[in-house]
C-alpha cells in the first residue's frame, strides 16, 4: 500500500507541475537505487494515456493528454542515460551504471471500455495512433531498451497476440530494435480462461512478435511447447533469430557480458539523501 500511495502522490505532483526535467532527475535517482540493489533493469515507465478515471491504475498514468505523457518520457533519459549525438533511431541505449527501461503497456491500456482494467480498448485507427501511440514514438527516439505488451485488447484482439501492432507497427513501422517482453503470465491470458490452451498461447504470443516471455512458474512447459512448435515449423527459425538478436542487442548494450554479476558498489547509496 505504501508503494501504491507513493506512486499516486508522485503522479499527482508531476501532473500539476508538468516538469520533464524533474521526471528525468527522478529517473536518475531511481536508476542509482535500482543499481544499488544489483539489478540492471526496471519495468518502468508506464506511459499509458488514461482516458477514463474509473480505471483502477489511472494513478500510473502521467496524464489523459498524450502530449504531457510524451514530455514525461524524459524519465527514460534519467533511467538509461542521455543518448549520444547521431544515435540511430530505434536502437536501445543504456549508459554505464544506468538501468534498462521498459515502456509499457503496449498499447491502449489506458483506453479500455468503461475503464475496466485489462479490458478492451474500442477505438479507430486515428484514435489509437493519435492518442495512445505517441508516447511510444518518443520513448523509441530516446533509446528505450524494452517494451512490455499489455494484458488488454484492442478492438477485441488480445495485445499479446496482436501481430499487426507488435510486429507490423512497433517493430516495422516505428523501427524499434530493442526487445518486446510479455507481461506476467501474459501469454496465458490470450485464451479464456487463462491457460486453457497453453500451446496455442505460446504460438500466438511468439508469432505476434513477443521476444521474451515472462514465465514465473511452469517454464518447462513453455520450453517444451516452444521447442515443439519450432520443430513443426509453426514458429519459424527466423522468428527465433529475431527474438534472440534483439535480446542480445540489449544485453550487449547493457554490458552484461563484460560484467555478468550484480554490481553492489553502489550499495552505500541506497536511501541516501542527495
Amino acid at each position: 500500500l505504501g508503494t501504491e500511495l507513493y506512486n499516486y502522490f508522485i503522479s499527482l505532483y508531476i501532473l500539476f507541475i508538468r516538469d520533464p526535467d524533474l521526471v528525468k532527475r527522478i529517473g536518475e535517482a531511481t536508476a542509482l537505487e535500482v543499481r544499488a540493489t544489483g539489478i540492471p533493469y526496471t519495468f518502468a515507465p508506464c506511459i499509458a494515456v488514461c482516458r477514463d478515471p474509473r480505471w483502477g491504475r489511472c494513478y500510473e498514468s502521467y496524464s489523459e493528454d498524450h502530449k504531457i505523457v510524451q514530455q514525461m518520457t524524459d524519465i527514460i533519459l534519467g533511467l538509461q542515460g542521455e543518448i549520444p549525438v547521431n544515435h540511430t533511431k530505434g536502437v536501445p541505449y543504456v549508459a554505464k551504471n544506468k538501468v534498462a527501461a521498459c515502456a509499457k503497456h503496449f498499447v491502449g491500456d489506458g483506453g479500455t471500455h468503461n475503464g475496466i482494467n485489462e479490458n478492451n480498448t474500442i477505438i479507430d485507427e486515428h484514435g489509437l495512433l493519435g492518442i495512445h501511440m505517441p508516447p511510444y514514438y518518443d520513448s523509441i527516439i530516446k533509446g528505450v531498451a524494452t517494451v512490455m505488451v499489455s494484458y488488454s485488447s484492442v478492438n477485441g484482439e488480445k495485445m499479446h497476440a496482436n501481430h499487426d501492432l507488435v510486429t507490423g507497427y512497433l517493430k516495422s513501422k516505428l523501427h524499434f530494435r530493442g526487445f518486446v517482453i510479455s507481461d506476467w503470465l501474459g501469454i496465458d491470458r490470450i485464451t479464456s480462461p487463462a491457460g486453457a490452451n497453453y500451446t496455442y498461447s505460446v504460438q500466438a504470443g511468439v508469432n505476434a512478435g513477443i521476444d521474451m516471455v515472462m514465465v514465473p512458474f511452469n517454464y518447462t512447459e513453455f520450453i517444451e511447447d516452444a521447442t515443439s512448435l519450432v520443430n513443426k515449423r509453426i514458429i519459424s527459425m527466423s522468428r527465433i533469430d529475431d527474438a534472440v538478436s534483439r535480446i542480445l542487442r540489449v544485453k550487449f548494450t547493457m554490458g552484461l557480458f563484460e560484467n555478468p554479476l550484480a554490481d553492489l558498489s553502489f550499495a552505500d547509496q541506497l536511501g541516501k539523501k542527495v
